[in-house]
């Protein structure tokens, strides 16, 4: 599973509408301000993952991280303020997103992203970019991506992840909730900012984290052929910080014949 890229957007707060503080003795509380806490600025992203790779001795060839790229806008100021004169480009969040947006950042900003990233000796097999089934999303026999994938000199195409199972996506899994976990620990005021802040925080996510997030797809994987394609699971855990101490972290998880022939059956 080495040539799947996951693909999913998220929404990015700038604040919190309520946040914890520990403060020591005779220390200010925090002031915070916003036009409205019901409205809090927020910017979306679309973010590009694969699986990394190390060598043999845990050094990374591969960190798996294609991008994370969000959705805005530039447009100039219509009036002067305190802060800057009438024309000034101003960096404004979209606060819609349509299946054209995604399919233009798609074709024009993912597909050429992996291109200089991904491994020159895989540069000849099959690359899968793998999408829930949301409206926006782009069909996978779509001509203009069809088209675009194909002139990047790779073999990408598009395909949708079964309906009803967020845990087969690793940004929902638990790659988004730790980034957003992370980003919090920065402070950003501005559209501007908050954007930096997530590149910054995707940038240095640990690369063996994200590594379990994708052992752990595998795991949900065999779980639901376990309960026969329902969701009636728990996310299982097989303590990957404790098997990489030992050295004895998996590549890839096993799976029962018996229970892949019991799905085989069942699917016929």
């Amino acid at each position: 599973m080495y040539n799947i890229i996951h693909i999913d957007e998220k929404w990015f707060d700038l604040t919190k509408k309520k946040e914890t503080y520990y403060l020591v003795d005779g220390e200010e509380e925090p002031h915070r301000t916003c036009k409205s806490k019901n409205f809090v600025g927020k910017i979306m992203f679309i973010a590009a993952m694969a699986r990394p790779r190390f060598d043999e001795e845990g050094n990374v060839k591969f960190s798996g991280k294609i991008g994370i790229f969000p959705f805005i806008t530039k447009e100039p100021a219509k009036r002067s303020s305190v802060n800057r004169p009438a024309g000034t480009l101003e960096t404004k969040a979209m606060t819609s997103v349509a299946r054209e947006t995604i399919k233009h950042f798609l074709i024009h900003t993912i597909v050429p992203a992996i291109q200089p990233k991904w491994p020159q000796e895989d540069a000849n097999k099959v690359i899968i970019i793998q999408q829930d089934n949301a409206r926006t999303h782009v069909d996978p026999n779509d001509a203009n991506f069809c088209q675009a994938a194909r002139q990047s000199g790779f073999d990408i195409r598009l395909m949708c992840q079964p309906p009803n199972f967020q845990d087969l996506n690793i940004l929902d899994l638990g790659f988004f909730r730790a980034l957003q976990s992370l980003r919090y620990k920065t402070v950003a005021r501005t559209i501007d900012a908050l954007a930096k802040a997530v590149e910054d925080t995707f940038d240095v996510y640990s690369v063996s984290k994200s590594n379990d997030i994708f052992l752990t797809w595998q795991l949900c994987m065999r779980e639901i052929m376990k309960v026969k394609g329902a969701n009636t699971y728990k996310i299982p855990h097989i303590g990957e910080a404790a098997l990489v101490r030992q050295g004895l972290l998996p590549q890839q998880i096993n799976c029962d014949a018996s229970t892949v022939d019991e799905m085989l059956s069942l699917l016929n």
